[in-house]
């Protein structure tokens, strides 16, 4: 007994000389701390998990047997402030690691206050993306990051087809963090943040209503709120009061609304009415059956009293982050052994003594803590723990919910690996389903006003705040737009195709045009452009021709007009060639016309032969007759007349056929004679590049720009050129007294110089293509809706109903011709010759059957007596055609005298042969 003072002493020597070494001790207490607001939606359901994981911990005879886990809470009260004191009173306490804050906003204080304490930070709610491991390096979080959340959002926005959004949240380090998150998610898919409304972080209904009252002057309809945790839905309750809750408006939220609804009592159905058609994000947690008995068994405390909140994900996150600090305890003190605290130089002096932080102490082993932390990897409530190398759990996706009338239901998931989906994302990425580009979509959501079909998102501002839509004030080509300056509106061709437009879009566009330029020299568009990319305008209208460099800043329209670059030079009359008169037809046109001249004769000839006088004689006068009869009908000069009624009926028809021909060839000669030609050795962009000629361009046209960027023509060769009266004359000085080779300009612009200007043309094809179109502002639906506008008045024919009534009041303007253009072809007339050879067959057949029938009875008469008949048969069989064609070439009138003498000659002697009549 009186030695054991003397061994005492001396086993506490080697306790605290030599703690590594006394690895048999383990510290009976362990304490951690928990820094939350308590009276809060997070605050409540978190104090009553942590408290359930401390208890299991403690319970379980598995992890930290023998040491007791006490979690010391303190309240922060929503206070930066009380938050910091709060840290440094459980610091002073000596906790090994610190769970909470659930205050992004605290977070960044005690994490800066942890890493100079060396005292891990476990975070379950503070979601800040800036949070980052490489700014607090003993800060680690188990809640997913908002910029997993905003990646979400932005995939929400994106599917449904918005392009602009209104973004409501806290303007503090929680609101304003996330929402550039979500500025940089929505940039990646060309979607914007039009609007940014921040609300101070102590904010009441009246800063609430001027938001809401502000947001109504805007445009977009999509709202995105990313706000605390509010029992109370305050701003859905005054957007509700300001009927902004109709079917007008989309309603989006961060995973606030999900947080709190959970939170609410079931019973507590009054949010319904407030929050219908609101779409929000869910932390996703997987199914489990340690999730389902702990789900039932926060029932059985809400029954029994222990807590009045709703589990929500926040609340699994927290009984997770307890059981995670325990494991890594347990790891640390079976290879450790105890925890040991010493002063940090930096604290312990004389100034800081009075000020009571020399008290704070470091924690030894807090580095080695909080690698066993970042090792581990377990099954939670919330799905797998483990830590990525930013201290991040990695995320398990969301849940995308929807209310309505009947309450809250799941319409989707997303994850950031598969996107949108209605599949769970553990299925999609375990193997457990077959993923198809057909589960990349939503459920059907009823949007506010109780309706299914996907609001628009987007309308025009109230009459208060119409459009402001910038006009060119030019001051040449006024055709295209102009300012009337009596009555200070405008008017023009593009001003009518946009008004004709908007009349087709399905909703009210209040606007104004407000002119651009000072009317004295043409302005520059692309600067034009920018100022609708700057908000100056909202719109532009105008001939504004669709170009790259443009189409960066803007959004088009469909294009209106083509107005592709041509090359303007002086004309002059065609030479006059030898063979000219042979162009108006084709050769299959010429050698088909010959040979109907050749077959008409022969036509003719045949069917006048035996009855007009002028068509017999010796052979070499009637083929002479037959063919000048048949060339003569050109000029209409016969001398022969035709004179039985087949031959007049076939020259009826000829004589058609020939006027067709003549009129068609005469007005052909007459255009290819007009025609003019180029009198420009340039014959195309080409040539001109290689030239060393002056180019005329027309000031504030993209023409300059692409001369110079893309066909790299030197600045020097460039001259400007404000109307079409400097056209004029500078294409009639030339390049050698002055003047230009050529001007190059959009075809719009070139038609109409060129209705006034005929002796100068256009050279070559167009070497651009593009078209003129109205400017919007990025992402504004206003150029959907008037591009379908447009392709209605194309379809329609108005769009060149309205081009007629401005270019073409003295006639159209008409490019230059090419002669082979004026040619005619067969194609065009084989109706006419298929008709006149139709004709002249059957009047060929009949006239050959009335001379077999007359043949006939000629021979008849002939045969008088039986034995003349005889003779007759043997000669018939070798000389009947010859005959028959003496028959036919004989005058139709000594066939007609010889027809009766034959009848008597019959009757009185019947040996008559045929000899006789010949």
């Amino acid at each position: 007994m009186k030695r054991l003072p003397a061994a005492l002493p001396l086993f506490l020597a080697l306790c605290l000389v030599g703690p590594r070494r006394a690895r048999c001790e383990k510290p009976a207490v362990v304490r951690v701390g928990a820094i939350f607001t308590h009276d809060s939606v997070i605050g409540r359901v978190a104090k009553a998990a942590m408290e359930a994981a401390a208890a299991d911990v403690n319970a379980d005879r598995s992890i930290l047997n023998g040491t007791e886990l006490k979690l010391a809470k303190e309240d922060a009260n929503c206070s930066v402030f009380m938050g910091t004191v709060e840290a440094f009173k459980v610091i002073g306490e000596e906790v090994v690691a610190i769970i909470g804050p659930q205050s992004s906003a605290i977070a960044h204080m005690i994490a800066e206050i942890a890493d100079n304490l060396q005292v891990p930070l476990i975070s379950y709610s503070a979601t800040d993306p800036s949070l980052s491991a490489q700014q607090f390096s003993y800060f680690v979080r188990t809640a997913q990051s908002d910029s997993y959340q905003m990646a979400a959002m932005a995939d929400l926005i994106d599917n449904y087809g918005w392009k602009d959004v209104i973004a409501i949240y806290i303007d503090d380090e929680f609101g304003r963090n996330g929402i550039y998150a979500l500025g940089d998610e929505l940039e990646k898919k060309m979607m914007k943040i039009s609007y940014r409304l921040p609300l101070p972080v102590q904010y009441d209904s009246r800063h609430i209503t001027d938001t809401l009252n502000k947001s109504k002057r805007f445009g977009p309809r999509v709202y995105v709120v990313h706000a605390n945790l509010d029992p109370a839905f305050r701003i859905f309750t005054i957007a509700q009061e300001l009927q902004m809750m109709g079917s007008d408006y989309v309603w989006l939220a961060t995973d606030w609304v999900s947080a709190t609804l959970d939170s609410l009592s079931p019973k507590n159905h009054t949010y319904i009415e407030i929050m219908k058609g609101v779409v929000a994000l869910r932390p996703h947690t997987p199914d489990s059956v340690r999730k389902s008995t702990f789900i039932a068994r926060w029932r059985d405390m809400q029954t029994n009293g222990l807590t009045e909140s709703g589990l929500n994900t926040y609340g699994l996150c927290a009984y997770d982050t307890v059981w995670a600090v325990a494991y890594a305890i347990d790891r640390y003190i079976k290879e450790n052994g105890n925890f040991t605290f010493t002063f940090s130089n930096a604290l312990y002096d004389e100034k800081t003594k009075e000020k009571q932080l020399g008290k704070l102490k470091v924690f030894d082993g807090g580095s080695l803590l909080l690698k066993k932390l970042l090792q581990l990897n377990f099954t939670g409530l919330t799905g797998q723990i483990y830590f990525s190398p930013d201290r991040n759990v990695p995320s398990s996706g969301y849940d995308v919910i929807n209310i309505d009338q009947r309450g809250i239901h799941l319409v989707g998931f997303w994850s950031n690996k598969t996107g949108l989906s209605v599949v769970p994302p553990e299925n999609i990425e375990g193997g457990h389903s077959s993923y198809t580009h057909e589960d990349q979509k939503l459920r059907n959501v009823t949007w506010p006003g109780g309706k299914t079909e996907k609001p628009r998102g987007w309308v025009v501002a109230d009459s208060g705040n119409p459009l402001r839509i910038g006009v060119p004030n030019r001051f040449s080509f006024t055709e295209f737009v102009m300012e009337n300056h009596s009555s200070h509106e405008f008017q023009g061709y593009c001003v009518d195709v946009f008004n004709e437009a908007r009349n087709l879009v399905p909703y009210e566009v209040p606007y104004r045009f407000e002119a651009y330029g000072d009317g004295h020299s043409n302005p520059n568009y692309d600067s034009f452009i920018k100022t609708v990319a700057n908000n100056v305008f909202d719109a532009a209208v105008g001939d504004i021709a669709i170009v790259t460099n443009r189409t960066k800043l803007v959004d088009f329209s469909q294009p209106f007009a083509s107005s592709g670059l041509v090359i303007v030079a002086p004309i002059k009359d065609s030479k006059s060639s030898a063979w000219v008169f042979l162009e108006p037809f084709s050769a299959e046109l010429w050698v088909v016309t010959a040979a109907s001249f050749v077959i008409i004769a022969v036509v003719i000839w045949i069917l006048e032969h035996r009855v007009n006088k002028h068509f017999r004689g010796s052979p070499k006068r009637q083929i002479a007759t037959m063919f000048l009869f048949s060339f003569s009908t050109v000029f209409k000069k016969n001398q022969e007349d035709t004179v039985s009624p087949l031959g007049r009926m076939v020259m009826v028809v000829w004589l058609f056929l020939l006027l067709v021909i003549t009129s068609s060839y005469t007005a052909s000669l007459s255009s290819i004679l007009t025609v003019r030609q180029l009198s420009s050795p340039i014959t195309g962009i080409d040539s001109l590049i290689v030239s060393n000629w002056p180019i005329g361009y027309q000031v504030g046209s993209f023409a300059q720009s692409y001369l110079l960027e893309s066909l790299y023509i030197s600045p020097s060769r460039l001259i400007p050129l404000g109307s079409p009266e400097e056209y004029e004359k500078a294409l009639r000085l030339g390049p050698s007294n002055g003047g230009v080779a050529a001007i190059v300009d959009e075809q719009p612009y070139v038609e109409l110089f060129l209705s006034k200007h005929t002796q100068f043309g256009i050279i070559g094809q167009e070497f651009t293509s593009g078209g003129w179109g109205f400017a919007f502002q990025r992402g504004s639906p206003l150029a959907v809706d008037i591009s379908t506008a447009i392709l209605k008045l194309s379809e329609s024919g108005k769009l060149q109903e309205i081009h007629e009534k401005w270019f073409c009041k003295m006639g159209c303007p008409s490019g230059r011709q090419d002669s082979k253009a004026e040619q005619l072809h067969l194609i065009s007339f084989w109706g006419l010759y298929l008709l006149c050879g139709v004709i002249s067959v059957t009047a060929l057949l009949v006239f050959l059957i009335r001379m077999i029938y007359l043949f006939v009875q000629f021979k008849k008469q002939q045969m008088v007596t039986s034995t003349l008949r005889s003779a007759s048969s043997n000669w018939q069989c070798s000389d009947t055609l010859f005959k028959f064609l003496d028959f036919v070439d004989e005058k139709e009138e000594s066939t007609k005298k010889s027809m009766p003498q034959n009848e008597n000659a019959q009757q009185q002697l019947p040996s008559s042969t045929c000899d006789d009549m010949s």
